[in-house]
């Protein structure tokens, strides 16, 4: 005789504690889950709606400067600490986490044209207009004690911009040449020149940290390598580039801002084209910063935004502005990936989230899994047209939108007008160029 028994174990559906959840059974078979395609479509539709809903990117304002922000210095181990430069020569060090100034000092006679900390956040350069680079002490003075440089450099030239290298104790500055400098000595080790009048803004390669690059008043990038007695490449483009940052996580890459109100990312390896040209803003880009992840940037404009980039994508992915807010002139990007920074010309500086819709404070382990659960379908169903619509609809400021309709005017305008061309020339007169070829001159070597 065959007797069938049934078989519990006790373990598998009885919880041990009462605060924790209660085992379900679940049988993963498709046969049995006919609908789950169309759930987890109303999930993901769902899942974008409720991101719409709770983006709200702004985090805080930090008043206290009394003219326009005109640059930024991340410090490279504390991540609740930002410096600074204003037009007025004040610098200014915040405690992010309380949200409030923790000391202000006067730096320069004019502009501050450039923060920077030294490799292990010991010390702060600024650079300014005063033709000085000087040396602070990041530590706040004691109590009674006047805020004095550690030490004073007087340069021969003009100064624009600084950069301090991640590996050992050089920094760099630009303005009429190109200057490697060391912390030891108070004169350059080395001067690099190519030819042009000004160098506005400079930059050392996070992981290739002997390779840094220019941005020059005759609309050139220019490469160097502070090994070498000579700059390495030039690319010329059709408007002057304003800011330039090196990709941290791809050695080769870097992304230009420029006055045509467009960004530029390059390969140094095939510099005769870009690698991605990135549209959408309306007016000149004035600043662009990466993400540690390598994988997005953010760009500031006078158009009185600012936006963030997928780093292989075209148009941006998110746009950031405020009624009050004007000319944007530097952004950051905060290392720990979570928060931007922005500093415009009505003497604010303010603080935004990377990710608008990112839940701040602590968050349960259930809750962390439902989100990745529901960034995991976001992602499945991306391409349907209706979550593609909610997912990249935003509200733009009136004078935005109509600069972008007259700018779409224009570009097709354009576009006609070459094609009545081609029709009445003979064939292969009037070549086809692409939009990456359209905005690089020439390379030289």
């Amino acid at each position: 005789m065959k007797v069938k028994m049934i078989s519990r174990n006790p373990d598998n559906y009885v919880r041990e504690t009462k605060l924790q959840q209660h085992k379900m059974p679940r049988n993963y078979d498709p046969s049995l889950h006919p609908l789950e395609g169309p759930r987890e479509y109303v999930r993901a539709l769902n899942a974008t709606k409720l991101d719409r809903v709770f983006a709200k990117p702004f985090v805080c304002n930090l008043s206290g400067h009394r003219d326009g922000v005109s640059c930024f210095g991340k410090h490279p181990k504390l991540l609740s600490t930002l410096a600074t430069g204003a037009y007025d020569g004040e610098v200014r060090i915040w405690d992010l986490a309380n949200r409030v100034s923790a000391r202000s000092f006067v730096a320069h006679n004019g502009f501050v044209r450039g923060i920077a900390y030294a490799k292990d956040g010991e010390r702060i350069f600024t650079v300014g207009d005063d033709k000085t680079i000087k040396v602070w002490n990041s530590q706040a003075p004691e109590v009674g004690e006047e805020e004095e440089p550690v030490n004073t450099i007087l340069s021969r030239y003009g100064l624009h911009g600084i950069s301090h290298n991640r590996k050992d104790n050089s920094f760099a500055t630009c303005g009429e040449v190109c200057a490697i400098w060391d912390e030891q000595h108070n004169d350059p080790l080395k001067t690099l020149k190519w030819g042009v009048d000004t160098l506005h803004t400079i930059s050392y390669n996070p992981v290739e940290t002997n390779v840094l690059a220019c941005c020059a008043s005759d609309r050139s990038i220019i490469l160097y390598d502070q090994r070498e007695a000579q700059p390495l490449r030039k690319v010329v483009l059709t408007m002057k580039s304003n800011k330039l940052a090196w990709n941290p996580m791809e050695a080769f890459n870097f992304t230009v801002a420029n006055e045509d109100c467009n960004l530029y990312t390059f390969d140094t390896r095939k510099l005769q084209t870009p690698l991605k040209v990135h549209f959408d803003h309306v007016s000149a880009v004035t600043d662009v910063d990466y993400a540690p992840t390598g994988k997005e940037f953010v760009s500031a404009s006078y158009d009185k935004t600012i936006r963030i980039y997928h780093a292989h994508q075209s148009h941006s992915r998110d746009i950031y502005h405020t009624k009050r807010m004007q000319h944007v002139v530097c952004c950051a990007w905060s290392l720990d990936n979570r928060y931007i920074f922005s500093g415009s010309d009505e003497m604010n500086v303010r603080m935004w989230k990377s990710n608008a819709s990112e839940k701040l404070g602590i968050i349960r382990p259930r809750e962390r899994t439902n989100f990745n659960y529901q960034e995991a379908l976001k992602e499945k169903y991306a391409a349907h047209p209706q979550i593609k619509r909610i997912a990249r609809h935003r509200q733009v400021p009136r004078h935005v939108l109509n600069a972008q309709r007259k700018m779409r005017a224009g570009k097709e305008k354009d576009q006609v007008k070459e094609a009545n061309v081609r029709k009445h020339s003979k064939p292969g007169k009037v070549p086809y160029v692409s939009e990456k070829k359209k905005h690089v001159l020439k390379e030289e070597v």
